[in-house]
């Protein structure tokens, strides 16, 4: 089985930056795209990013575009989250997801039960 594992959260203050890391094991990234998502204190999950496998296009959620950059290393199995000008609302626990098969039309990379395997999380804390 696939499974995913995040890295690279920790504490870092705001204005400061982060990445953090999702390696794949048990096979090569073959699945339609991976996204990442996180859930803060006291919320709902939501979405944070995500790249399609086929031509590497990038999805951002609003909150987060223009200051977070999502990309890969097939080589190394790895999916990278790079952080910058993190504020505070942006603590959260951040998990890693693929998605398998390819749509039959459009993907909404926003909606969560579209994946299909999904990391541990890893804690991000940005201090004020």
């Amino acid at each position: 089985q696939v499974q995913l594992v995040e890295s690279g959260g920790g504490l870092v203050q705001a204005g400061g930056s982060l990445r953090v890391s999702c390696a794949a094991s048990g096979r090569t990234f073959s699945g339609y795209g991976m996204g990442w998502f996180r859930q803060p204190p006291g919320k709902e999950r939501e979405f944070v990013a995500a790249i399609r496998w086929s031509d590497g296009n990038t999805y951002y959620a609003n909150s987060v575009k223009g200051r977070f950059t999502i990309s890969r290393d097939n080589a190394k199995n790895t999916v990278y989250l790079q952080m910058n000008s993190l504020k505070s609302e942006d603590t959260a626990i951040y998990y890693c997801a693929v998605r398998d098969g390819r749509p039959v039309f459009g993907f909404n990379w926003y909606n969560a039960r579209l994946y299909d395997i999904w990391g541990q999380g890893t804690q991000v804390t940005v201090s004020s």
